[in-house]
């Protein structure tokens, strides 16, 4: 359980039994339910400019109209649409008291028994776009990124695969959160076409190292959480606290060259093997969305420090997988199935080791899972360990055959929560492969 109960209003949210008039929403397979209510940032054709949003069922619902129709309350203290703005951060802004409380009433209007909005055509009529129509976009300014590497079965693959497997985990990596600071300004939102990277590759039989283009692209299967109360330069957050610094979640593919990553990354760790693109879904679903789901980490030997211990649950059951479709080909294959449970550390355990050396964060502030890899073979998060650093290349639907990604390759990543007749989805998380320059 997470460590405050939630309020009587915002827990009959998640009731499974709550249906919506939008009936696109009561079906068991659609990953935007009434219970879902996740936020983006969209505009349309007829409509060019970006505003916030609310996936529900096969629509969204422009929560800039409903605010201007007296249908959505904010704190008198504020005095502008903060829904009528091309990211979230404004309304992030405003805390967690004021995003309970708009899910409570956006869970209110969308009930399948609530009348005021039902039954208004005309407003109903400028406040629903078909999710098919609406252009997503990245749903915050992002300030800093941070990605990272909490994974045992991952680390562990990682380090057997370069090191000695009898020692492939690094003595600190199970008393911290591992991680990096990333590109921020390279994070794009999902359906972004991603460029493969040039760089220096050092190839086996030359003394120094050659440019040109990546040889060796992969994906990372990765989850990201946006802050949504930052913390003064100074003043740790405390894990106990963390979550209710977070906003929500989001999948996130951090791409990766292997072979500029390999060159690099000592003694400093990645740079351009992580900087061209990272890529997160568009809509950021609430922790009090997934809040049904969460369960038990893993067992963490040792105990870690105090600082990074907190009561309770702070896993969530979040199931995973990657599609890959060549350029050409009829259809997708799943190339692995995972879950976010097995992360080693937690997002709270990440944000308060993230922050007790005094770092401060920003609304808006993204921080990567790191890649989420299972204890068998499907259910690795990346092709470096799907392919064994291609030694074993995974087959595909109409007998195309992977060791790393390929230009043209279309790389996709879903994940949900499974609940009682209804599904907490993310939506897809897709980038296409394009040459590189030169």
């Amino acid at each position: 359980m997470s460590s405050q109960p939630l309020p009587d209003d915002l827990r009959a949210t998640l009731d499974p039994r709550r249906k919506s008039w939008i009936e696109s929403a009561n079906d068991a397979a659609c990953e935007f339910p009434i219970q879902n209510l996740p936020f983006g940032v969209f505009s349309t054709a007829q409509h060019a400019s970006a505003r916030v949003g609310v996936a529900i069922g096969d629509s969204v619902i422009d929560l800039a109209v409903l605010y201007d129709a007296g249908l959505l309350r904010l704190p008198a203290t504020v005095k502008h649409n903060v829904f009528a703005r091309g990211a979230l951060n404004d309304f992030i802004e405003l805390g967690r008291d004021v995003w309970r409380s708009v899910r409570v009433q956006l869970s209110s209007l969308l009930a399948r028994d609530t009348a005021a909005l039902r039954d208004d055509a005309a407003l109903s009529a400028r406040a629903f776009v078909k999710l098919a129509e609406a252009k997503l976009h990245l749903p915050v300014n992002i300030p800093g990124y941070t990605d990272f590497y909490s994974s045992k079965e991952h680390a562990t693959n990682v380090g057997s695969m370069f090191r000695d497997p009898k020692n492939a985990l690094l003595p600190n990596w199970s008393e911290m959160p591992i991680g990096y600071n990333g590109r921020a300004s390279s994070v794009v939102v999902s359906g972004t076409p991603v460029r493969r990277p040039n760089g220096q590759l050092k190839l086996p039989d030359q003394d120094r190292p050659v440019f040109g283009a990546c040889r060796k692209l992969d994906i990372e299967l990765e989850t990201g959480f946006v802050i949504g109360r930052g913390n003064a330069l100074g003043e740790p957050i405390a894990c106990e606290d963390a979550e209710a610094h977070i906003f929500g979640m989001v999948l996130l593919n951090d791409w990766s060259a292997r072979d500029i990553q390999q060159w690099e990354y000592v003694p400093l760790g990645p740079f351009n093997a992580k900087t061209f693109a990272s890529t997160i879904s568009p809509w950021i679903v609430t922790l009090d969305a997934l809040e049904p789901f969460r369960v038990a980490q893993p067992v963490q030997e040792p105990q870690p420090l105090a600082y990074l211990r907190h009561g309770g649950e702070h896993a969530f059951d979040i199931e995973l997988e990657v599609l890959l479709q060549p350029a050409g080909a009829q259809e997708a294959s799943t190339i692995s199935r995972t879950n976010f449970r097995h992360m080693y550390w937690s997002m709270a355990q990440q944000l308060a080791h993230h922050t007790v050396s005094g770092c401060n964060t920003r609304v808006g502030d993204l921080m990567g899972s790191g890649t989420i890899s299972g204890p068998t073979p499907d259910s690795f998060g990346s092709l470096l360990e799907i392919t064994w650093n291609a030694k074993n290349p995974v087959e595909l639907k109409g007998g195309a055959t992977r060791g790393f990604i390929e230009d043209g390759d279309v790389l996709t990543l879903r994940g949900w929560c499974q609940g009682e007749g209804y599904r907490v989805g993310f939506g897809e998380c897709v980038g296409e492969v394009v040459a590189a320059l030169g």
